[in-house]
């Protein structure tokens, strides 16, 4: 009999595909020791979002959180992580000197293997991250991402395709310990994942090391992993109790029992599994599970969408009230898929496909291409396994008026190292090797997140069934409603006095969730104007990550006044003529909603 070797995901992929990435270290660190002592010695400790979620969400550093999983797991595990290729765990591309920093922070903070894939699966993307992980004395496991096509859709996502990728990653040189095929939506049909992995092995030979990873979303999760183990697979990841199925990767136990009379197995102690099971559960009753999470979402088949992304977009549609859309989006993804060139959905291109849908559902269709979607169909990530839809090339160019790009994503990348010691030089802050990687990975296109956090803005933002008494922001209600009317998309603004003090509440119709609450003292505002004043609105839902300008403050036409966050996604809202600020609306973080008054302007 073989035997399957298995990693744990239940506190990296499980924590990202159920919680959004939002997990506190304090809380899972007996459910790592209590899994060391059921017999597991390979578990999945960071990467991926849980790069970007435990500064911008959890008030936490990666790094510390990595040095304490290290300890709890002891000094023998194995502990992986998941880079995505050029982007390694930052928010958009890193240059070739944050690519190589990210692997050795990642071996110094107690990482073993890094699992590492390119959305687009263009190999050029692979070999210089490779190349960097290996020199830091890492175990590289490249990987081949898969998805379903949406209907009527051919050209790539084939097994033809998939022995295509995996040639020439064969004849770039990249050096590998290991080959997963990493379908991070769990919609590749298990014939197709049996033909690829099949293909695979026989090109490969016995020796070689495959690994399969998937999800539970679409339900065929274990169907999945016996394909692939029947195949040749050599590893499976597996995820437990309460982060086990629905978007999760398929449970340790049922693919234990699936199996049980074959040629092959798991060597687990099943009654050990179960004690850990209990400690881990244990740890997490007071986390808010979404009921999206824990169940078959069979819609994905026709729109792919990630496990690990679906929960994440669907938390953040919870913060900006706009969970209702969330039916009309995944609609909507289908067609982005189609036209967009099949790069697959997953991070970060799963986020591009997710923004795209929501903006076409929001501002309509195609009248706004996303940053990311348009930088995407454009080439300045890579090479799409198929052309894009030339009309959408055609809108990208015009609206973001950039050319098509051909070359090397890398060779248009500054150095982001000496673009990181000024900011930290200049805001007084130590200038050390996880605070560069961190000011680098965390810069987005209006601000930079690590920056905030490491100047003390570190809010939390976990959802809990309870409130936790030292972070205000967690004491929001646990739950809301999946679904609203659609004709509700506005919101009710009421002046309040509380003790004196006078405030300013914005609460959503129908659901009555306060969606913000400004004091009034914060509220900015200018003197009567001449003439009624220009109301600027949010275009869609979203929170307000910047604001650029103060009241009396002279704008001129095309300038940025504030700049909205949503889906991950920044979006400006531009002054549309020259003007003087006569009154501000809202404050940094806010909620605010579609139609909402901003600021306004005296022409």
């Amino acid at each position: 009999m073989k035997k399957i070797n298995f990693m744990d995901t239940s506190l990296r992929d499980g924590f990202q595909s159920v919680f959004g990435a939002r997990a506190l270290t304090d809380d899972f660190l007996p459910a790592v020791e209590s899994a060391v002592e059921a017999g597991i010695h390979h578990l999945e400790a960071g990467g991926g979002a849980r790069f970007q979620s435990l500064f911008m969400y959890c008030g936490e550093s990666a790094f510390t959180m990595m040095d304490r999983f290290r300890k709890a797991a002891g000094p023998d595990a194995h502990l992986q992580t998941l880079a995505r290729g050029i982007n390694v765990v930052a928010l958009s591309a890193q240059p070739r000197d944050m690519i190589d920093l990210h692997a050795r922070m990642f071996k110094k903070h107690g990482m073993t293997h890094i699992r590492n894939f390119d959305a687009l699966n263009d190999v050029r993307n692979l070999v210089y991250s490779g190349h960097c992980i290996k020199d830091a004395g890492l175990h590289h496991q490249v990987a081949i991402t898969m998805m379903e096509l949406p209907p009527g859709c051919s050209g790539a996502h084939d097994p033809e395709f998939y022995l295509k990728t995996l040639k020439e990653i064969l004849d770039s040189g990249v050096p590998y310990d290991s080959i997963c095929f990493k379908d991070a939506s769990g919609t590749s049909n298990p014939k197709k994942v049996y033909d690829t992995v099949k293909a695979a092995r026989k090109l490969l030979g016995d020796d070689e090391c495959i690994w399969m990873h998937t999800h539970e979303t679409a339900g065929i999760g274990v169907l999945q992993y016996k394909a692939a183990v029947e195949a040749g697979c050599d590893g499976i990841c597996l995820a437990r109790s309460p982060l086990s199925g629905g978007t999760c990767q398929p449970d340790m136990i049922s693919m234990w029992h699936a199996l049980k009379g074959t040629e092959y197995f798991l060597d687990i102690d099943v009654h050990k599994i179960l004690e850990a099971n209990h400690v881990q559960e244990e740890c997490l009753k007071d986390y808010f599970f979404p009921p999206e999470a824990q169940k078959i979402s069979s819609e994905v088949i026709l729109s792919p969408m990630p496990g690990g992304a679906l929960t994440a977009n669907t938390m953040m549609m919870r913060d900006t009230g706009t969970l209702y859309l969330y039916p009309k989006v995944i609609k909507a993804m289908s067609e982005c898929i189609a036209r967009g060139g099949f790069g697959t959905s997953v991070t970060p291109v799963s986020q591009f496909y997710f923004q795209q849908a929501y903006a076409n559902v929001t501002q309509g269709p195609w009248k706004k291409i996303t940053d990311g979607y348009g930088k995407m169909v454009l080439g300045y990530f890579g090479r799409t396994p198929v052309r894009p839809d030339p009309e959408i090339i055609r809108i990208a160019e015009k609206q973001m008026g950039m050319p098509i790009f051909e070359g090397d994503p890398l060779d248009i990348l500054e150095p982001g190292i000496p673009k990181a010691k000024k900011i930290l030089e200049a805001e007084g802050l130590p200038v050390t090797d996880e605070n560069l990687f961190t000011i680098g990975a965390l810069a987005t296109a209006g601000g930079n997140k690590g920056l905030d956090f490491l100047n003390g803005d570190r809010s939390i933002k976990v959802r809990k069934t309870t409130p936790e008494k030292e972070s205000p922001e967690k004491s929001e209600p646990a739950t809301e409603p999946v679904s609203k009317p659609e004709d509700t998309t506005t919101a009710f603004q009421y002046n309040v006095t509380v003790d004196g003090s006078s405030y300013e509440v914005i609460v959503e119709d129908e659901t009555g969730n306060i969606a913000g609450i400004i004091p009034s003292s914060d509220k900015q505002e200018a003197g009567p104007a001449d003439k009624p004043a220009l109301e600027i609105k949010a275009q869609l839902p979203g929170n307000v990550y910047e604001i650029q300008f103060a009241v009396g403050d002279q704008v001129r036409e095309g300038e940025t006044m504030v700049i909205l966050e949503a889906m991950k996604m920044e979006t400006p809202v531009i002054a549309p003529s020259n003007g003087i600020i006569n009154s501000i609306e809202v404050v940094k973080g806010q909620t605010v909603q579609l139609g909402q008054v901003l600021l306004t302007i005296n022409e």
